[in-house]
């Protein structure tokens, strides 16, 4: 009964989540139309690209949505790992898709330069407050998810620059206001591509990481097979591959020598505790090998 319990609070925890993503989607649609509408009325090629970046902001948070249902799945025949690996591929799709939108947004800020439009500059700067004020509420919604997924915490840093290129496109409507510099449009919106692009590559690398099989960057593999070799009964641990299933999931392989005097169903299982308690391995794959039938793959690291 207390299992079911918790499952059963975990799950209402997650549908609870899935609410919060669904508004933010709701409310960045709108703003989206809203800013288009209103970039295309006054004028103003900074807030249409704000408004393209919130639509790329929606779209994430859908991604977001369908990666987090689909990662609940268990895990079965043809994915025997499971399916959180679902959110990180969508991270993967969302940013490749934001650095696609700011390479657009670049080009098209400096083919302003070379033809400039009049700008409406009160237009701009009333759209782009309401956007702001949008921005930090959906930014709000997905904060608490944001600390336990790849995935999302990609779209809340998304907001948060959104808020940013909000502050941005204020900035620039009231320079326009005040002195007319219709230039500025152009400046700003190379700004925002900018600010993407740059934190895109941040966050994508992580992203590839994962997918790519790649150790963490905490625990590090000389550390883990320190603290394995410093086992009693172990001489020496070889073959070793550390790598993420998931975000959140760290599994471990190896081969380890043992003692002559070790025990090895006590010996595993002190290993695997050791992995789980100090490091928060959670698969282990542990293969024990006498001193006199070591493998050929001798080196620390395996071999593939």
């Amino acid at each position: 009964m207390p299992h079911d319990h918790h499952h059963d609070h975990h799950l209402d925890a997650d549908l609870a989540g899935d609410r919060r993503v669904a508004w933010a989607v709701a409310v960045n649609v709108l703003l989206t139309v809203v800013q288009i509408v209103a970039g295309l009325f006054s004028g103003s090629l900074a807030l249409i690209a704000d408004g393209v970046h919130n639509l790329s902001d929606a779209a994430s948070l859908v991604i977001a949505f369908a990666a987090r249902r689909i990662a609940r799945r268990p895990a079965d025949a043809s994915m025997t790992f499971g399916y959180g690996r679902a959110e990180v591929v969508a991270a993967l799709v969302n940013y490749v898709t934001l650095i696609v939108i700011a390479l657009w947004l670049a080009a098209e800020g400096v083919g302003r330069f070379f033809n400039p439009v009049e700008v409406e500059g009160w237009t701009v700067v009333i759209v782009a407050a309401v956007a702001l004020v949008v921005d930090l509420a959906t930014a709000g919604l997905i904060l608490r998810l944001s600390r336990h997924s790849m995935n999302l915490r990609a779209a809340f840093l998304h907001n948060v620059a959104d808020a940013m290129g909000s502050v941005a496109v204020i900035v620039g409507g009231a320079l326009i206001l005040l002195y007319g510099w219709w230039i500025v449009d152009p400046i700003i919106t190379l700004m925002i591509s900018g600010y993407i692009l740059w934190h895109s590559w941040q966050g994508i690398r992580p992203v590839i990481r994962v997918l790519m099989l790649g150790s963490p960057d905490s625990p590090g593999v000389t550390e883990v097979a320190q603290a394995m070799c410093e086992m009693p009964g172990v001489a020496d641990v070889h073959a070793l591959h550390l790598w993420r299933v998931q975000e959140h999931r760290i599994a471990l392989q190896a081969h380890v020598v043992m003692q002559d005097a070790a025990d090895m169903d006590s010996l595993r299982a002190d290993l695997k505790r050791l992995l789980q308690d100090r490091f928060k391995i959670t698969h282990t794959s542990l293969e024990l090998e006498s001193a006199g039938a070591v493998c050929h793959d001798t080196g620390l690291i395996g071999q593939g």
